[in-house]
């Protein structure tokens, strides 16, 4: 898998991030693979940005132009140190992992090398500044057990949050937004999903959490790239863990989606009529290829470069890449995804399959979200403000995280250590009980 990303990860930006398994190597293989790694990242650093893009392979050099090369490079703190480097090996490519310290900002550099030498990816990410997540209380109203989604060796790792006590209590699986998220769906020092999870089992609902597949198993998503693989089969799995759990009540499980997983929500409804209600948390309104150009509209004008050489070449890039996919070219990559994934997303109409669905709707969003915009919540607003089966809850100070952030604090909000708000928490909570006896 082809990566690259701008500066930061979103949530709705699909990234992969690299955990292979540690292999025995000759040590000339070693050795070139790490020279590579930290030759590119020294032209990187001396700005010989032509002499490093000519270290990628065909496919990175047309998914990645020199002036989009550039501009990214250009758009992050003076370099600093660099931590010792960790090389992995899988299948004949080689994966460099490096702590860089940029300004007062950490960050990782993960580049692939194939067995030819050449970059077959790059991504560069903040580095995770979160703590351990604390234990759960012995006082707690609730417990916390290992579980598993699926079975056999695609099986995905699991933690369910159960309340104490008899049961059977109702139950929510959380579907995670775009990229490779782990269970507590971690961005940055946060874990939205971790916050959600035991609020609402404190408030006696069960929550199953899961590592999503791209995250824990990703070669399992190169035969069938696309956007069920990813999210709709997994979550469908979980519920039906969920129903084969001792002290779950069957006949209550919930489906929540954040993000992109809040866009594909009803879908999983359709697909299973005896889920009893979907969470839509700061879910897409529109189509998602149309709000990826607004994305990157909006992260160059935060950067101050959408209107430079390299900003112009970056959205020219993208604009023609998603036309080639709308077109149906079968060789295009977009965001170092095939186009046969990008062609699956194109097809999600959420507003249509929100309508769709027969379960009640909860629709959640954030007024500071600067992914999800006002556009798409006005759009659910006006497909369902009559609806009694749909609920709509605004909360202006909230961010895509479900997190209090400052106005126009930008992606940096995600890099604040915060929770999940306590008061969205509690309304999906008094929803959920308002549907059950």
């Amino acid at each position: 898998m082809k990566r690259f990303c701008l500066r930061f990860p979103l949530s709705l930006a699909l990234l992969a991030a690299i955990a292979l398994p540690v292999q025995a190597q000759p040590v000339p293989a070693q050795e070139a693979a790490s020279h590579t790694a930290s030759h590119l990242l020294d032209l990187l650093d001396r700005g010989e940005f032509a002499a490093a893009h000519t270290l990628f392979d065909p496919v990175m050099r047309q998914a990645v132009p020199l002036p989009v090369l550039e501009q990214v490079w250009k758009s992050m703190p003076a370099a600093g140190s660099r931590g010792p480097m960790r090389l992995v090996e899988e299948n004949g490519v080689h994966s460099a992992s490096i702590a860089l310290q940029r300004g007062t900002q950490q960050f990782e550099a993960l580049v692939s090398i194939a067995a030819d030498g050449q970059v077959s990816g790059l991504l560069i990410r903040p580095a995770s500044t979160a703590a351990p997540a604390p234990a759960v209380p012995n006082e707690a109203p609730f417990v916390e057990r290992e579980t598993e989604v699926g079975s056999g060796a695609t099986a995905l790792p699991a933690t369910l949050a159960l309340p104490k006590g008899d049961g059977p209590f109702p139950a929510v699986v959380l579907v995670h937004g775009s990229g490779a998220h782990d269970r507590d769906e971690r961005i940055g020092p946060n874990r939205p999903f971790l916050d959600i999870a035991r609020g609402l089992a404190a408030q006696g609902i069960a929550v199953l959490r899961y590592d999503k597949r791209s995250h824990a198993r990703p070669q399992d998503l190169a035969a069938q790239p696309d956007i069920d693989a990813e999210t709709t089969d997994d979550a469908l799995l979980a519920v039906a863990r969920l129903r084969q759990t001792p002290g779950i009540d069957a006949e209550r499980i919930f489906v929540l989606g954040h993000s992109q997983g809040g866009m594909m929500a009803p879908r999983i409804g359709q697909r299973d009529p005896r889920i009893a209600g979907l969470i839509l948390l700061a879910a897409p309104a529109r189509n998602l290829l149309d709000i990826l150009l607004e994305q990157n509209v909006r992260l160059l004008s935060l950067q101050g470069s959408l209107d430079s050489p390299a900003g112009q070449a970056h959205m020219a890039k993208l604009r023609a890449d998603i036309a080639a996919v709308r077109h149906g070219d079968s060789d295009t990559r977009l965001l170092g995804q095939p186009a046969r994934y990008w062609q699956s997303v194109d097809a999600v109409d959420p507003l249509a399959e929100a309508r769709q669905s027969r379960q009640p709707l909860l629709i959640l969003h954030g007024g500071q979200d600067i992914q999800v915009v006002d556009a798409d919540w006005q759009a659910w607003q006006a497909a369902f403000a009559r609806n009694p089966r749909v609920r709509l809850r605004h909360y202006p100070e909230l961010n895509h995280l479900a997190m209090p952030s400052p106005a126009s604090a930008g992606l940096a909000a995600y890099q604040i250590p915060a929770q999940v708000d306590a008061g969205l928490i509690a309304d999906i909570a008094d929803w959920i009980k308002g549907l059950t006896p």
